[in-house]
């Protein structure tokens, strides 16, 4: 295992982030929120902040910085200040800049604004009447359909005819993201233009997003962002803090910092959706699934912008004859929701795999024979088998490896502590972003392997340097990597877990390339091997019993290096197989019996997930991933008070489990390298170990005490029953 290339800059304090760049003559920005969820603002006075120490300008709806709304592959992004229509409590409404942050704060708290205020829709229970269907998916797709055996009329007449049937409604939170960094941006203008410090998931989107609202040629943009101090899926977009700062830094000329606050972070940016589900699961008696029907419903902030596909991922689970989804959508003055770890798939297992559990005690069934009776080959409607699945390995093993003959169907009890296990299955689609990767030989005899994409902590930096040197065929230590500047190839988006996939491929491209034109120049004409055939092989190229590195081989020829770009994209293997990673997840909760307190004391993830290239960097992520699982299960979710406040928008009252909540975890990797979908054989890691693990621990739960809660997090007083 290979430790993380970054791991000592990040834990000695020397990697720099967005915010940690510092320039001669920097102001500072301290952004404004709104104190209303729905209305329009009819004043903001800005008297006594233009006459505070150190306050240089003042930015509101009536005197705005100039930028337009861009629009890139991935639709319209919003940008602060350029109306005074006003959709969530905490939405950005103005920026003070200063000569130090302290005075940019503190001349914000005197800002007097008065609002037109209206009727604000901040529940979304009390929305789901007036809820709208969704629209298609990223992909084009519908998200309501069904799927009926030759002869069903409807999914409720192959409900109605199932033998055995469950049906329930469950419910998940609002969450942030909570990364470590908060979204932030530095912004210097020079001769050659914009460079924009700030940590993201894609330095050339950003890049295009800024160039786009701030009419400025693309090729004058720079991102740079080396370190991202936490994203998933939250710095997928260009961020408010981004576009005030690169707006004011050129109105101002002179570099600008802005750095949202904590409790910024929480309204400013965007989080996770909350949903309601309705599930029903129709059942032979021996388990075989006849029917399966999902009706999702996820808020969405005013402008529609992003939907929770809570329910189309079911579609991939199981085998049935009978299916039925449905995604709709419920209009909130509330801040915007987007992609989040796992989005649709963490929230949407919760619902199903709880189901799925249910389903196996009304059949009086191991959960676990239940899934793998009813496994799939293929997403149902779907003709495109799997690539490669290995589901039923990860349940054997797992149940193997975490005890699972031991479990009894009411838990059992140790001293004042009820003791349960649940599981739940996960899968997350194995997916390639387009990419580009440069792969330089120099004549020191190391190689460059540099790409724009971005390392939000998922090892993609070590992952450059392990897959180049496979590649050239050299040690790990003559590779350098680089990364999180989108003056570099387009490397795509860090999200979807397509780091490895993507640009893996596209590295593995550029070696290919660039070792052909290292073999062409030792044979051309007055090179060492002019004339003969020449082959490559550990860093060398040889003919005839001669030898030389290729640093040589450069010197030799008075070049100090060479150079090729690899550029990856999804192609036709789309057209011959479905893709996608599985899981199994094993949870044991304890449940003290008279405080109802519930601790996840055992944890462990079986993945089958292709090629792990790096086992110590993919087991962090799957961890994380655990982690987060068992945070959306019994701590994390933003409390909204009835006028659109967040009640606990901060790191105190949002809770986040810490050492103490986690006790022993355990990942294990059946590695089947899945060439079919990439040349390197990899899939994604990132996100899957979040999907099923708050169903396992429910699961778990009611195995222990004999309680089902359908909603997460769940509370102490959920149990006391």
């Amino acid at each position: 295992m290979t430790s993380r290339l970054d791991g000592p800059l990040k834990v000695t304090g020397q990697a720099k982030y967005g915010a940690d760049n510092n320039f001669p003559g920097m102001a500072y920005g301290y952004v404004l929120v709104s104190t209303i969820a729905h209305g329009e603002i009819q004043g903001i006075d800005v008297t006594a902040v233009r006459s505070a120490p150190g306050v240089i300008d003042v930015y509101s709806p009536f005197d705005p910085p100039v930028l337009r709304t861009p629009n890139t592959q991935f639709g319209e992004t919003w940008v602060p200040l350029q109306d005074k229509e006003i959709t969530y409590y905490g939405q950005p409404i103005g920026l003070v800049v200063a000569e130090t942050y302290e005075q940019a704060r503190d001349a914000a708290m005197t800002v007097e604004v008065t609002y037109h205020e209206r009727p604000a829709l901040t529940s979304l229970e009390d929305g789901l009447a007036t809820a709208e269907d969704a629209p298609p998916g990223f992909d084009g797709s519908p998200q309501t359909f069904d799927i009926l055996a030759p002869g069903v009329s409807s999914i409720e007449e192959a409900l109605r005819a199932s033998p055995v049937m469950v049906e329930a409604t469950y419910s998940t939170a609002t969450q942030n993201h909570a990364a470590m960094e908060p979204h932030s941006a530095v912004a210097v203008w020079d001769s050659g233009g914009l460079t924009v410090y700030s940590g993201n998931q894609g330095a050339h989107l950003q890049a295009a997003e800024l160039a786009q609202a701030l009419d400025t040629d693309p090729s004058s943009v720079r991102s740079v962002n080396p370190f991202v101090g936490g994203a998933f899926g939250g710095k997928a977009r260009t961020s408010a803090a981004a576009f005030l700062a690169a707006a004011a830094a050129r109105t101002l000329d002179r570099p600008v910092k802005v750095v949202l606050s904590r409790e910024q972070v929480f309204t400013a940016t965007a989080g996770r959706a909350a949903t309601v589900q309705k599930v029903a699961l129709g059942a032979a008696a021996d388990g075989s699934l006849v029917a399966i029907r999902h009706d999702a419903w996820s808020s969405t902030p005013m402008d529609r912008s992003f939907v929770e596909p809570a329910a189309h991922s079911t579609r991939e689970y199981y085998a049935t004859q009978n299916l039925a989804i449905s995604q709709k959508m419920v209009p909130l003055h509330l801040p915007p929701v987007t992609f989040m770890r796992a989005p649709g798939e963490a929230t949407g297992s919760f619902a199903l795999e709880s189901a799925m559990d249910e389903l196996a005690v009304a059949l009086n069934m191991d959960p676990i024979e239940l899934r793998m009776k009813n496994d799939s080959t293929a997403p149902v409607g779907k003709d495109l088998s799997w690539s490669g699945k290995h589901l039923d390995e990860c349940f054997r093993i797992g149940a193997e490896r975490f005890g699972w003959a031991d479990r009894t169907p009411h838990g059992r009890a140790d001293g004042d502590w009820l003791v349960g296990l649940g599981t739940a299955s996960a899968m997350f689609p194995a997916l390639r972003f387009p990419a580009s990767v440069r792969i330089t030989l120099r004549d020191d005899d190391t190689a460059e392997v540099a790409t724009s994409g971005a390392d939000p902590g998922t090892g993609l930096l070590t992952v450059l340097s392990l897959v180049g040197a496979e590649s050239l065929d050299i040690p790990q230590d003559r590779i350098t990597p680089r990364l999180g500047d989108s003056a570099l190839p387009p490397g795509g988006m860090s999200g979807g877990s397509t780091g490895t996939a993507s640009a893996g491929s596209a590295i593995m491209l550029a070696a290919s390339q660039v070792i052909d034109d290292l073999v062409a120049l030792a044979s051309s004409p007055g090179a060492p091997f002019e004339g003969r055939d020449v082959a490559y092989a550990d860093g060398r190229v040889q003919a005839d019993g001669q030898t030389m590195t290729f640093g040589e081989l450069l010197r030799a020829v008075n070049r100090p290096s060479v150079d090729a770009i690899g550029s990856s994209a999804p192609g036709e293997e789309m057209t011959k197989h479905s893709f996608s990673s599985f899981g199994a997840q094993f949870c044991e909760v304890r449940v003290h019996r008279l405080t109802r307190e519930a601790r996840v004391s055992r944890m462990l993830s079986v993945f089958d997930a292709g090629r792990i290239i790096n086992a110590k960097t993919a087991r962090s992520q799957i961890i994380g991933g655990m982690i987060w699982g068992v945070s959306a299960a019994l701590h994390e979710g933003l409390e909204v008070e009835e006028n659109g406040r967040f009640a606990n928008a901060d790191l105190a009252g949002y809770l986040l489990p810490v050492n103490a909540d986690i006790s022993d975890v355990d990942v294990h990797f059946v590695e089947h390298p899945d060439t079919l979908h990439n040349s390197v054989g990899a899939r994604g890691v990132g996100e899957i170990g979040m999907v099923g693990m708050a169903a396992a621990v429910a699961n778990a739960i009611y195995n222990a005490t004999g309680t089902r809660v359908r909603h997460i997090p769940i509370m102490i007083e959920d149990l006391l029953d």
